[in-house]
C-alpha cells in the first residue's frame, strides 16, 4: 500500500517541486521498489541468523522515521532518498511474512494464515502496534541456540543445536547472504516463478504510474476523481486475497484425504486461474480506453487483472514457504528481489509504450507476454515435483 498509495498524488508533488518530467513521475512511484531490489538480499537472510524479531521491529521504526522525513520533504532529492528508504525497511514484511507463517503455522493452515497476512496493509496502523507490543520470536534456529546459551551458562557445557554449523560468524552472514542467489540460480522452479510473477507485478506498476494521466486526459476526472481509478484494482484483490487461501487449504485437505499425502506443488492449481485472467484484463482495459468506452468499463477489466495477479502471488508464495520451509524468507527473498527491479524498471518504459502503440495494442502486447508465460504453470503442476526433486537441481543450501 505504501508504494502505490503516493501514484495520484505525484503530480502534485511534481507541481510543487516545479519538475514537469513524466519520467521522474514514474520514478517517484517506482523508487520505493529499489528498496525492495536490496533490503530482501540483506535482511531477510540476516533474519535466518539474528531471529525474525529484531528485524522486524528495526525495520518498523526505520519505516516510521522515513515516512515522516518524506512527508516533510522540501525538496525532490530529499523525498527520493527517503522514499528508497522506505522501500528498504517496507521489504521486511513482505519477505519475512511467509517466513513466519513456515515458522508457525501447519502445512493444512497456511493458506488462511497467508491470506489474513495478505490484508495486513489495510489494518497496518493497528497491526503495527500489536505487533510491538506482542511479537515474539520465532525462528526455530534462534529460539533452540538462545535455550542452548541459556543451559550452557547453568552447567558450562559446551551445548550445540542441530542447527549449529561449524562456521565463524562471517562465514554463516556470507553464507546466509548468498543463499537467495543461488536458489534464484540453481533452482530452475524459483527461477520461472520469480519471472513469472516479476512481468504481472510490473504490470501493476505500469497501471499505478499511468492510471492518473489516463483518467485525467481520456476522462477528464480531477485529481480527486483519478483516485477512484485504482478501486477496480482493490476490488480484484479482495477477490482473489479473500479466496486463494481458504480454497488452497481446502484442496490440501483434499488431496491428502484422497491421496493420503501432499506436496507444494499443490498450492499451484490457482495459477491456472491467474494466468487467464491477467491477460483479460489486459485485453479489457486496454481496448476499453483506446476506444473511450465508459470509464466503469476500463476499471471493470483493471478488476480481472488485479484478481488474476492475486491468483498468481499468493499460490507462488504457498509454494515458496512449503517447498523451502527453514529457509522460506531465502525463497521469497529471491522472489522478492526478481519482482521489486521489474517493477521498479518498467513502468519507465510506459509512457513510451503507449505513445508509440496507443493503449489498446500496448497492453495488448503486455497480454501477449503474459500469455508467453501461461504454459509455465500448467508444467509446473504436473510436472514441477519432478523438477524440484530432480538431483541436478538440489540446491545445497
Amino acid at each position: 500500500m505504501a508504494s502505490s498509495i503516493f501514484a495520484p498524488g505525484v503530480a502534485e508533488v511534481l507541481e510543487e517541486f516545479h519538475s514537469t518530467n513524466t519520467a521522474l513521475a514514474a520514478f517517484l512511484v517506482s523508487v520505493y521498489i529499489v528498496g525492495f531490489i536490496i533490503g530482501p538480499l540483506v535482511l531477510s537472510p540476516l533474519s535466518e541468523i539474528y531471529g525474525r524479531l529484531v528485524i522486524t521491529h528495526t525495520s518498523n521504526i526505520t519505516f516510521l522515521i522515513a515516512t515522516i522525513l518524506c512527508a516533510t520533504a522540501v525538496n525532490m532529492p530529499m523525498l527520493v532518498i527517503f522514499r528508497f528508504l522506505m522501500g528498504l525497511s517496507g521489504c521486511v514484511p513482505a519477505t519475512l511474512g511467509g517466513g513466519i507463517i513456515a515458522d508457525l503455522m501447519p502445512v493444512d493452515q497456511r493458506g488462511l494464515a497467508i491470506t489474513i497476512w495478505s490484508i495486513g496493509p489495510l489494518l497496518a496502523g493497528l497491526a503495527i502496534i500489536a505487533c510491538a507490543l506482542f511479537m515474539k520470536e520465532t525462528y526455530a534456529p534462534t529460539l533452540l541456540k538462545r535455550k542452548a546459551n541459556k543451559l550452557q551458562e547453568q552447567t558450562g557445557r559446551d551445548l550445540k543445536t542441530i542447527f549449529d554449523k561449524d562456521q565463524t560468524v562471517t562465514q554463516i552472514i556470507i553464507t546466509s547472504i548468498a543463499r537467495p542467489s543461488k536458489l534464484l540460480v540453481q533452482s530452475p522452479i524459483v527461477l520461472i516463478l520469480s519471472l513469472y510473477l516479476s512481468v504481472v507485478y510490473s504490470y501493476m506498476y505500469l497501471f499505478l504510474t499511468t492510471f492518473t494521466e489516463i483518467f485525467e486526459d481520456t476522462y477528464g476526472f480531477n485529481t480527486g476523481e483519478a483516485g477512484l481509478a485504482y478501486l477496480g484494482l482493490g476490488v480484484g484483490f479482495s477477490i482473489g486475497q479473500f479466496s486463494v487461501g481458504p480454497f488452497s487449504d481446502w484442496y490440501i485437505a483434499r488431496k491428502r484425504q484422497v491421496s493420503g499425502s501432499i506436496q507444494p506443488e499443490d498450492r499451484l492449481p490457482p495459477l491456472l486461474l491467474g494466468s487467464f485472467l491477467v491477460p483479460v484484463g489486459l485485453f479489457w482495459y486496454g481496448w476499453s480506453v483506446e476506444a473511450q468506452s465508459h470509464w466503469m468499463i476500463a476499471i471493470t477489466g483493471t478488476a480481472f487483472f488485479g484478481a488474476g495477479m492475486e491468483y498468481i502471488f499468493l499460490p507462488i508464495q504457498l509454494y515458496l514457504v512449503d517447498a523451502f520451509t527453514l529457509y522460506a524468507t531465502s525463497a521469497i527473498a529471491a522472489n522478492t528481489v526478481v519482482r521489486s527491479l521489474f517493477g521498479a524498471v518498467i513502468p519507465l518504459a510506459g509512457k513510451s509504450l503507449y505513445n508509440q502503440l496507443g493503449y489498446g495494442w500496448g497492453n495488448s502486447l503486455l497480454a501477449f507476454i503474459s500469455i508467453a508465460f501461461a504454459p509455465f504453470s500448467l508444467f509446473l503442476v504436473r510436472f514441477g515435483a519432478s523438477v524440484r526433486t530432480h538431483p541436478r537441481f538440489q540446491v545445497k543450501l
